[in-house]
């Protein structure tokens, strides 16, 4: 097509915000570009978002789909952060319900492209036959991608046991130092998984439907995953870059930056640890009270944002020790709800991370080169990306019980000192501040997002030999 043209592109993320988020920063690219963007999420999704830049607004049209009531999922419930992982099932099912409303919604719109997630596999038998096209959005890095492989293994029955999950694929035919989930993660993950249709299924239909593929990641990172997706899919893989975030703050959380900016002040260069598991990971008292113990036998000062589990009830349930917050607050900050993650990690006295290994939060991490102590969340994709940055030295995983997860306080404290302060940790920190010089680039991460444009806009199916 004429790249003067300007597209009309719908935008169908995921329900929950590690997944809202990066849709949002490339709506706003593409909205820059000049192109029209419809943002289709729930209510309670878009609120959430942060507010769209003056000179972008009239290009980005928000459209609000409601949730139909599904039996088991709790009434208001529209994101994973709001129920336990084993009912993130009952998520994905009233999600497909949104089938009918985004048809009437496609019939009357003239959109030409949709940019969508892994879950609505039901599209491409919608967009089809309205001549609209299709690219799959993977919020993930490549890595995660190959493990699952082609569409043919994700549709059929590779993988009978919980076991085969936690070995490598023989279709990875490059070293990837066993980038493989352990039994116990496997097991966490087959909570959430829809027995209708499940993640795999999805996945494979999409990749078959869709014209192409992006995800968020580049070549400079992994280039030996991102070719063997390009081989494995049939069809092209075009990087949409790393998507790092820009450092800003609404206004009306200044004074609770500016409480913790003045504790980290007091506090000496690359010395404070930060901790945070995101907001979907619940993990058992036991779990928690280990934690706590191994941070606090660390012996350095630490910012940890503690986040309420949700019950079943609907309450949350506060699992810190008691007595905890009061015995370390002389060198430890236990925060709750919302923090300003990245300036604490862009901040100079921010050392290392102790992260569940989440995609987006180690994108922040390497932005500012700080040192990964790795501590997989379990869900989706944590455990392969705990492997592969392990793999890479910029972080150190935590030693758990394969089958069970279980840990104890002591390995905690020992591997935070190792890559923060250890000399044998040295490897991780010099690796990490490394990691800037990809994870930093804006011109790097821009020029992805123009290529990725510049695909879309000249777009010809007959050009792709897929």
């Amino acid at each position: 097509m004429d790249r003067t043209e300007k597209l009309h592109i719908a935008m169908f993320p995921w329900l929950a915000y590690g997944h809202t988020m990066p849709f949002l920063e490339v709506s706003k690219f593409l909205a820059q570009k000049g192109h029209r963007i419809s943002y289709i999420s729930t209510p309670k999704n878009i609120s959430r978002l942060p507010k769209i830049p003056p000179h972008l607004s009239s290009n980005i049209s928000f459209v609000e789909f409601s949730l139909p009531h599904v039996h088991g999922l709790p009434p208001g419930v529209e994101s994973t952060s709001e129920v336990p992982i084993h009912k993130v099932s009952y998520l994905k099912r009233t999600y497909d319900k949104l089938r009918d409303p985004l048809t009437d919604f496609l019939k009357n719109s003239n959109v030409n492209w949709i940019i969508h997630d892994f879950a609505p596999y039901w599209l491409p038998g919608i967009a089809a036959p309205l001549g609209i096209n299709l690219v799959f959005f993977s919020i993930f890095n490549a890595s995660t991608s190959t493990f699952g492989g082609p569409p043919s293994a994700l549709l059929g029955d590779h993988r009978k046991r919980l076991e085969d999950f936690t070995v490598v694929p023989e279709w990875i035919d490059y070293p990837c130092n066993n980038v493989a989930f352990t039994l116990y993660e496997t097991v966490n993950y087959q909570q959430c998984v829809d027995d209708d249709v499940p993640d795999s299924h999805r996945i494979g239909r999409l990749i078959q439907g869709c014209q192409f593929v992006t995800m968020r990641t580049c070549f400079e990172f992994e280039w030996d995953a991102i070719k063997l997706l390009i081989k494995l899919y049939q069809k092209p893989v075009v990087p949409v870059g790393l998507l790092p975030p820009l450092l800003s703050l609404p206004s009306n959380e200044d004074n609770k930056w500016e409480a913790i900016k003045s504790w980290l002040d007091s506090k000496g260069e690359k010395s404070v640890l930060y901790i945070a598991l995101g907001s979907e990971v619940n993990l058992s008292e036991e779990s928690m009270h280990q934690l706590a113990f191994g941070i606090e036998k660390s012996n350095l000062p630490f910012i940890w944002v503690v986040r309420n589990r949700p019950v079943d009830e609907g309450q949350m349930n506060d699992i810190i020790p008691p007595g905890y917050e009061k015995r370390v607050s002389k060198r430890g900050l236990v925060l709750r709800d919302w923090v300003p993650q990245l300036r604490i990690l862009a901040h100079s006295s921010g050392g290392g991370f102790l992260t569940h290994c989440g995609w987006s939060s180690i994108i922040e991490a390497l932005k500012y080169g700080r040192a990964l102590i790795l501590f997989s969340g379990g869900n989706s994709g944590q455990g392969l990306n705990a492997r592969l940055l392990h793999g890479k030295k910029v972080g150190l995983e935590i030693e758990r019980n394969e089958v069970d997860g279980s840990f104890t306080s002591d390995l905690v404290a020992a591997t935070i000192r190792r890559v923060m302060v250890e000399p044998e940790g040295e490897v991780f920190r010099a690796n990490a501040q490394a990691m800037r010089e990809i994870f930093c680039n804006e011109e790097l991460n821009n020029n992805y997002l123009n290529e990725f444009t510049r695909f879309i806009e000249e777009f010809s199916p007959s050009a792709c030999h897929c």
